[in-house]
């Protein structure tokens, strides 16, 4: 059991229906934003620590 192309057209509209077609656009790019920063995080706890502990 896939996905059709009819599951995919009915949640694209019900979004349209929900948030609009101007409000879409901002949802994606806070969607974005937040993929970045996680990404950010992700590098920055990688990154080899130094300091030694006590």
């Amino acid at each position: 059991m896939g996905i059709s192309l009819w599951q995919v057209v009915i949640v694209v509209v019900l979004v349209f229906l929900l948030f609009g077609a101007g409000r879409l656009p901002r949802v994606m790019e806070d969607i974005a934003k937040g993929i970045k920063s996680f990404k950010k995080g992700i590098a920055e706890d990688d990154t080899p620590n130094n300091k030694k502990e006590d």
